[in-house]
């Protein structure tokens, strides 16, 4: 098992072959954070990605439970939520925060999900053209009201609880400990995330 952390308000890329579990852990408690997946190919440019539309589509529900699939824009299967010891409040609605995001809420120069993305992946020597693709929001309380309003709540995860999800295909996954501070959906500030990989079910570093 490889181990990779993710300082607070930064992101780290892991690459995974099919079969892999992939494990984002919260390591103190309270922190979203937001995870890419693209098909990996064995070329530096990325193209095929998570997308959280398709998935919604396949799945009938706004987050998958644990046995069921997150899709890619081919509509094929990428991971699984294969586990989930957290209360298991996640979202796939809302988008990666952005410099356009920080910028309307007057902190022009913040870091950013979509920054850290680039960023992480550059540090592999990977490269995605597009615009970062909608995340899978691990942690993050975003609930549907029944007047369909979008209520930003607090994450209430505790400290080691994680989602472990299993690569169906050779992927990328980039999980950024999101660096949002000026909408409080991480509890008491933010910290760091953890990323454990376990090849093929074994021990194989």
């Amino acid at each position: 098992m490889n181990r990779t952390e993710v300082p607070a308000g930064t992101a780290k890329a892991v690459r995974v072959a099919a079969g892999d579990l992939v494990r984002v852990i919260d390591v103190d408690g309270g922190q979203v954070g937001d995870v890419f997946a693209f098909r990996d190919g064995g070329r530096a440019e990325l193209t095929e990605h998570h997308s959280a539309a398709h998935t919604r589509a396949g799945v009938d529900r706004l987050f998958p439970a644990v046995g069921e699939a997150f899709l890619t824009d081919l509509r094929r299967p990428i991971l699984t939520l294969a586990e989930d010891t957290s209360p298991g409040e996640h979202d796939m609605l809302i988008p990666a925060c952005d410099p356009a995001r920080y910028t309307a809420l007057g902190a022009p120069g913040h870091r950013s999900c979509a920054v850290n993305l680039q960023e992480a992946l550059t540090e592999e020597g990977l490269s995605f053209a597009g615009p970062a693709p909608q995340p899978i929001n691990v942690f993050m309380r975003v609930p549907v009201g029944e007047d369909g309003r979008l209520n930003w709540l607090t994450a209430t995860s505790r400290p080691g609880d994680a989602v472990t999800l299993r690569a169906e295909m050779d992927c990328v996954v980039v999980v950024s400990a999101c660096p949002q501070d000026l909408v409080r959906i991480s509890d008491a500030g933010l910290s760091p995330l953890a990323i454990e990989t376990v090849h093929n079910g074994g021990n194989r570093s």
